[in-house]
């Protein structure tokens, strides 16, 4: 067997990501249909994740702020309370995740809506989200290796980060705004 490379990680993850979105493609599109609706009428955009998953949801309130929606990442010191018709977007591989289960239910209870972005429909976070859209991968505590070999829920966050980057441009796509238009929203104090 030959040493591993940067080139043959890369094959590796390039390959996994590839069948990540053939399956997400070839799935039923009436939840991701229904999370672009849920998006494009939110009065409020509300993003929260643990970990890379919510390093992977801070770049998709990025990007849905060049679109100009109002958007908080949770847990900064400005991120005002969620209500009705707001869209919390939260992301759990295992739907389990304790901190972001309780603030979808937070959010479910005042009204909004949550959009989760799971390795799963059947589970705790998918029982109290508007929408589950699912990401066939590993969680972070699947070392089986079957799903994925990447480490620790590696092709998740990597699935809900271009899952972040489709969504942003499929809302902008069918828009009217060109890119001249989101350019001036791009940080200018850095």
């Amino acid at each position: 067997m030959s040493q591993p490379t940067v080139a043959s990680a890369l094959d590796l993850v390039a390959h996994e990501l590839d069948a990540l979105v053939a399956a997400v493609r070839d799935a039923d599109q009436t939840p991701f249909e229904r999370a672009l609706d849920l998006l494009a009428g939110a009065d409020r955009v509300f993003v929260h994740g643990a970990g890379r998953s919510g390093l992977a949801l801070r770049m998709t309130a990025m990007r849905f702020m060049h679109l100009g929606l109002d958007t908080h990442v949770v847990g900064e010191v400005t991120t005002p309370a969620i209500g009705s018709g707001d869209v919390l977007v939260v992301a759990s591989g295992s739907g389990t995740t304790t901190g972001i289960v309780q603030a979808a239910q937070t959010a479910s209870d005042v009204g909004a809506h949550v959009v989760a972005i799971s390795t799963t429909d059947d589970s705790p976070l998918s029982a109290v989200a508007t929408v589950t859209l699912v990401l066939p991968a590993a969680t972070k505590t699947d070392r089986s290796g079957t799903a994925s070999a990447q480490y620790a829920g590696g092709l998740f966050e990597q699935g809900v980060a271009l899952l972040g980057d489709a969504l942003f441009h499929t809302l902008w796509t069918r828009g009217d705004q060109t890119a001249d238009d989101l350019w001036p929203r791009h940080a200018n104090l850095e």
